[in-house]
């Protein structure tokens, strides 16, 4: 009897690693994915205030431009 509860025993075991191996597999690869998903959101919502502050800036000068000009 001690014999078969060492096999039973060892497989169940051996069931559990593998077990935790793929889950921590699947789980690297869901973070990974959700990873790449998030940065490329950010990137896309840093450009896009990249391009809004870059317009502000060129309408402010040429606000600034127009009011030097009309002292003069």
């Amino acid at each position: 009897m001690g014999y078969v509860l060492r096999v039973r025993l060892a497989s169940f075991f051996a069931g559990v690693a593998t077990a935790s191996s793929v889950g921590l597999y699947i789980l690297y690869n869901d973070y990974k994915a959700a990873y790449e998903s998030i940065s490329h959101q950010v990137k896309g919502f840093h450009e896009s205030l990249d391009r809004r502050i870059s317009g502000l800036e060129s309408m402010k000068q040429t606000e600034a431009s127009q009011h030097v000009e009309a002292i003069e």
